[in-house]
């Protein structure tokens, strides 16, 4: 005959608990989603000046030379306007070494002096 001793008393081992419960607070591998990392990825780990202009470069890299994040990249191969050039090879965006200084060197000419933060804009200071 066999005994129902229930949660009173009864074996650790035979007792089974419901996901989420607050004994079970580690949660399986398996649930977790891998989410992409969208931030701003490190510095490039080499000088784009020292490669030759027909090398080609990965989104990833690019975003690392230019200091902005895939997304960004991703967003800006939608407009086939933008200043960054760029081709598909085998489905994958390549970027070339020489658009890519291309893009730098024309960023930094229309890049704007930053105004001084006044009411005035003209080196007075903000009356109170």
């Amino acid at each position: 005959m066999v005994r129902d001793r229930g949660m009173i008393g009864g074996d650790d081992k035979n007792r089974i608990e419901a996901f989420g419960s607050p004994g079970g607070t580690e949660i399986p591998r398996a649930t977790k989603r891998r989410r992409k990392n969208r931030g701003v990825p490190p510095p490039a780990a080499f000088d784009i000046d020292t490669l030759p202009d027909s090398s080609n470069l990965t989104a990833l890299e690019t975003a690392a030379v230019i200091r902005r994040t895939p997304g960004a990249l991703e967003q800006w191969r939608r407009d086939p306007n933008h200043l960054l050039k760029w081709r598909y090879v085998d489905g994958r965006p390549l970027y070339r070494v020489d658009a890519v200084r291309d893009y730098l060197a024309k960023w930094d000419k229309t890049a704007r002096t930053p105004q001084p933060h006044n009411a005035h804009g003209d080196g007075r200071g903000a009356r109170p």
